[in-house]
């Protein structure tokens, strides 16, 4: 998996619903793609640069949701660890009865 790149940025953008419209209008008009297509990647840039706060707000809530969950999935691993472990050593002791060993 290559984490550079991000096909969607490729995309070009229908516009489907008015602020679609407005705003593919607006990054055509201010990015001027030569094939005049405009692409997820285009507006992500217009954006950058006039409404960045709006960017990095998108980003940081993001970020703090990753986060958050790759912590969740270190706690649930964890535990599904824990429980392998335990299991493992009811085993070693057990005398052949029980349901895992039948």
């Amino acid at each position: 998996m290559n984490l550079g790149e991000n096909p969607t940025l490729n995309e070009e953008v229908e516009s489907d619903n008015e602020l679609k419209t407005w705003l593919v209008n607006y990054v055509g008009d201010k990015s001027e793609p030569e094939d005049g297509q405009v692409t997820v990647e285009n507006i992500v840039e217009v954006m950058a640069q006039d409404f960045p706060e709006f960017l990095m707000a998108v980003a940081e809530e993001n970020w703090i949701r990753g986060y958050h969950q790759a912590l969740v999935d270190v706690d649930e691993g964890k535990k599904l660890y824990e429980q392998e472990q335990q299991e493992e050593e009811e085993c070693e002791t057990c005398t052949g009865e029980c349901e895992k060993c039948e």
